[in-house]
């Protein structure tokens, strides 16, 4: 039963729901976990299943010190299965509606302050300077473009020479749930992704690069722990042990600081609601004292 109704329910994901792949990925391991609970309950018919056995893993989770943002993604990915169980006569009704979804604590993302961040990129540069190797060209591209635009990881590696547009200075980079979306791109970011493919792209692509932008040591397209690594030893200069998000989360902040109303910052992130946007108004004082003189009459 277990494999059948697994194969079902990522087949609905992927066709129907149009999911990411990291998302299915949760989907179905949310799932998976859910289906062991059970058997350990000698549940071996879903016309067995009641709301107290769905509340019984999550007290399981819980009682296993999961974190309460993960808490509330469970409960979303249950709610989604027994919405889709009942629709599809797996389960008699869909009981995960009763489900209350607690609200996460918003931590506030780390970030880089301007200063930093320019230490930074100057450190990057000063080692493509000093040492001006196709990696080292590669890396300063990378820590520009992933800083001027915010994209995330996994749309920097998927990148395709054919989504660069020049005379724009803007890449076309496909986001969660295969939606397109077009970022602009500042003239530092510009400059050192044009020296990348002139320079350092020919000396590591090979009959495995195709159409990646960003390429690997041996000429595959670049994947995610490089890109990791690559941002842990530019951030080093900083003493700080941000990631490609964090780089990401600087750059949203940066732009929200710098005047980019909302609505802006939740376009260039390709964020699909205004309230994912919202964490990055944790702004800082300077920006809330420029704000109050420029906008209270009695400033």
């Amino acid at each position: 039963m277990s494999s059948e109704l697994i194969a079902q329910y990522e087949e609905h994901l992927v066709l129907v729901r149009n999911l990411a792949e990291n998302s299915i990925k949760g989907y179905v391991s949310d799932l998976e976990s859910f289906l062991k609970h059970l058997e350990k309950l000698h549940i071996e018919e879903f016309s067995q299943l009641e709301l107290t056995h769905i509340r019984s893993w999550l007290a399981e989770l819980q009682g296993a010190g999961v974190a309460r943002s993960t808490m509330a993604r469970r409960i979303v990915s249950i709610r989604a299965f027994t919405y889709w169980g009942a629709s599809q006569g797996w389960i008699k009704s869909d009981l995960g509606a009763e489900l209350a979804i607690p609200k996460p604590h918003r931590t506030l993302p780390e970030v880089l302050d301007i200063a930093d961040t320019e230490i930074v990129l100057a450190s990057a540069q000063t080692r493509a300077d000093e040492d001006p190797n196709p990696l080292t060209i590669r890396d300063l591209a990378l820590i520009e473009v992933l800083y001027a635009t915010g994209v995330r990881v996994s749309e920097i590696c998927g990148l395709d020479l054919r989504f660069i547009d020049e005379s724009r200075n803007t890449l076309q980079v496909m986001g969660k749930g295969s939606k397109e979306r077009v970022v602009p791109m500042g003239i530092p970011a510009v400059n050192a992704l044009r020296n990348y493919l002139e320079v350092a792209r020919p000396s590591l692509a090979n009959q495995k690069s195709g159409n990646a932008v960003f390429l690997g040591s041996r000429g595959n397209r670049i994947d995610q722990r490089t890109v990791r690594e690559v941002v842990y030893q530019a951030m080093a200069a900083v003493g700080s042990k941000m990631g490609p998000h964090g780089l990401r989360h600087t750059a949203a902040t940066h732009l929200l600081e710098g005047g980019a109303d909302l609505r802006t910052v939740q376009e260039i992130l390709g964020h699909s609601s205004l309230a994912t946007t919202q964490i990055y108004t944790h702004v800082s004082p300077d920006r809330l004292q420029k704000a109050f003189d420029t906008a209270h009459p009695r400033a």
